[in-house]
C-alpha cells in the first residue's frame, strides 16, 4: 500500500498528473469517488460539447434553405440528444480507464481524505476505510456549481450545470442566471432546440471576462437568435413552490417577475476543499483556495494541490498543465512555472468565443501603448462561403516592441484558431512576424494575419 504518488481526484488535472508520474517511473495510485475523468469528462467539457453539436446540426437543418437545400419535417428529439451526450461521456470515461491500465496506475474507488504522515484514507461505498501511504500526495478534487443565497438549487426546478445535461424532459422556458461560459453555452443549446431562454447577468456585460467588443458582438448575435438578455440585473428570489418558477429580478428599470419552467444557476464554480483533511493536516487555505507555490507544493511537505482548488483559471487544460508541472518537479526535473497570462479561454456557444492574453482595456491599464487591429468575418471569403459571417478577430500589440499582448475572437470555429496565438505568444512572436507569415486561403485563420496587418496599417481586404 506504499506509493511514490497518490492523486486524489481523477479529473483532467488528476488523471493527467497520474499518467505523467507513471511515465517518469513512479509508482502511482489515483483515488476517485465517482467516475474516472471527473466532472470534465462526465458532466462538463465533453458532454456539453456533444449537446452543443446536436444544437449546431439542428440549426444547420432548420437553415438548410440558406444553402440551397430543402428539408422537411425536422424536429429536435430531446431524449435522443441527451442519450447521445451521455454516450459520448461514457466513452471518454472508459478511455481514461484504459489509460490507467496502460500506465499501470492503481485505481482506488472511494472518497479520499488526507491524514498526517503522508497518508490517505479511502472510504469505499460500503463505508469501510483503508489507509494508504505515499511520498507525495496530490490533491485534485476539482469544483462544483456555486450556489447563491438567493438561488438555492433543488436539483429539479432550480438546477446547476449537471442537471442541465440530463433533464427528464425539455423545458418550454428557462431563465439562465449568469452569462459566463457555462451560462451562454446552455442558453444557446436550449434556445436552439426550441426552449424560450432568458439570460440574467449581474454585471453590465455578458461574458464579462472577455474583451468588451466581443461581449457586444455576442449580445447582438444571441438576441438575433431569440434569446432575451438582462444585464445589470440581480436575481433577488425564486419561488419554485408552484407548477412554474417565479424569478424576481431587480435592475435599473425596476423589479419584475419572470416565469419559467426551469432556472439554471450558472454563477461560477466552488472549489471542493471540504472534508478532504486540510484542517487536520494543517494545509493553509486562503479565500477558499489551497495556497501553493509555483510548483503546487502546499505548506506541508509531501502535499501538493492542482486544478480548481488552487490559484488560476478553473479550466481543464489549466489543471492538466499544472498536474504535469507538479509531478515533473516532484520527479526532480526543472519545469517552467505556468504563465497564467497565456492561457486560452474558449466558449462554445454560437458564434464561438476564444481569447488569450490582455484585453484592450487591461493592456492600457497595465501601462502599454497599444496597436489594435480588427478584421471582421464579413470580409472573409471562407466565412462568406460557409454562411458564418458573424464576428471578428481582434489583436493587440505593444506599440513599442511589437509584443503580442492578446487576441480576442468571436465567430465560427474560432476555438480551433486560438492556439496559433498561444504558440506565437509563447515564442515571443511580434506583430510584424504574424503579418509576414503566409496564411492559407481561403480559411478563417487568415483573419488573424489580416487583423495583425490592420494594426500596422497594412491590411489588404478592408
Amino acid at each position: 500500500m506504499n506509493y511514490d504518488i497518490i492523486v486524489i481526484g481523477s479529473g483532467p488535472g488528476g488523471y493527467v498528473a497520474a499518467i505523467r508520474a507513471s511515465q517518469l517511473g513512479l509508482k502511482v495510485a489515483i483515488v476517485e469517488r465517482e467516475s474516472l475523468g471527473g466532472i470534465c469528462l462526465n458532466w462538463g467539457c465533453i458532454p456539453t460539447k456533444a449537446l452543443l453539436k446536436s444544437a449546431n446540426v439542428f440549426e444547420y437543418i432548420t437553415h438548410a434553405a440558406d444553402y440551397g437545400i430543402k428539408v422537411q419535417g425536422s424536429e429536435a428529439d430531446f431524449d435522443s440528444i441527451i442519450k447521445r451526450s451521455r454516450g459520448v461521456a461514457d466513452g471518454m470515461s472508459k478511455g481514461v480507464q484504459f489509460l490507467m491500465k496502460k500506465n499501470k496506475i492503481d485505481v482506488i474507488m472511494g472518497t479520499g481524505k488526507l491524514k498526517k504522515g503522508n497518508k490517505v484514507e479511502v472510504k469505499g461505498a460500503d463505508g469501510a476505510a483503508t489507509e494508504y501511504s505515499a511520498k507525495s500526495i496530490i490533491l485534485a478534487t476539482g469544483g462544483r456549481s456555486r450556489e447563491l443565497p438567493s438561488l438555492k438549487q433543488d436539483g429539479k426546478k432550480i438546477i446547476g450545470y449537471r442537471q442541465a445535461m440530463s433533464l427528464p424532459e425539455q423545458p418550454k422556458s428557462m431563465v439562465v442566471v449568469g452569462s459566463g461560459a457555462i451560462g451562454v453555452e446552455f442558453a444557446y443549446f436550449y434556445n436552439a432546440i426550441g426552449t424560450k431562454v432568458t439570460i440574467v447577468e449581474y454585471l453590465d456585460n455578458i461574458v464579462p471576462v472577455e474583451d468588451e467588443d466581443v461581449s457586444k458582438q455576442l449580445l447582438r448575435s444571441l438576441k438575433k437568435s431569440g434569446i432575451s438578455i438582462m444585464t445589470g440585473a440581480n436575481v433577488e428570489s425564486v419561488d419554485a413552490s408552484g407548477k412554474s418558477c417565479k424569478v424576481q429580478v431587480k435592475s435599473a428599470a425596476g423589479t419584475e417577475t419572470l416565469e419559467c419552467d426551469i432556472v439554471l444557476s450558472a454563477v461560477g464554480v466552488t472549489p471542493n476543499i471540504e472534508n478532504i483533511g486540510l484542517e487536520e493536516v494543517g494545509v493553509k487555505v486562503e479565500k477558499g483556495r489551497v495556497i501553493v507555490d509555483d510548483f503546487y507544493k502546499t505548506n506541508i511537505d509531501g502535499v501538493y494541490a492542482i486544478g480548481d482548488i488552487v490559484k488560476g483559471q478553473a479550466l481543464a487544460h489549466v489543471a492538466s498543465a499544472e498536474g504535469i508541472i507538479c509531478v515533473e518537479k516532484i520527479a526532480g526535473h526543472h519545469p517552467e512555472p505556468l504563465n497564467y497570462n497565456n492561457i486560452p479561454g474558449c466558449t462554445y456557444c454560437s458564434p464561438e468565443i476564444a481569447s488569450v492574453g490582455y484585453t484592450e482595456k487591461a493592456a492600457k491599464e497595465a501601462g502599454y501603448e497599444v496597436k489594435v487591429g480588427k478584421f471582421p468575418f464579413s470580409a472573409s471569403g471562407k466565412a462568406s462561403a460557409a454562411g458564418a459571417k458573424d464576428g471578428f478577430v481582434k489583436v493587440i500589440f505593444d506599440a513599442k516592441y511589437g509584443e503580442f499582448l492578446g487576441a480576442h475572437m468571436i465567430g465560427a470555429n474560432v476555438t480551433e484558431m486560438i492556439a496559433e496565438v498561444v504558440v506565437a505568444r509563447k515564442l515571443e512572436t511580434t506583430g510584424m512576424d504574424i503579418v509576414k507569415t503566409v496564411h492559407p486561403h481561403p480559411t478563417m485563420s487568415e483573419a488573424i494575419m489580416e487583423a495583425a496587418a490592420d494594426a500596422y496599417g497594412e491590411v489588404i481586404h478592408l
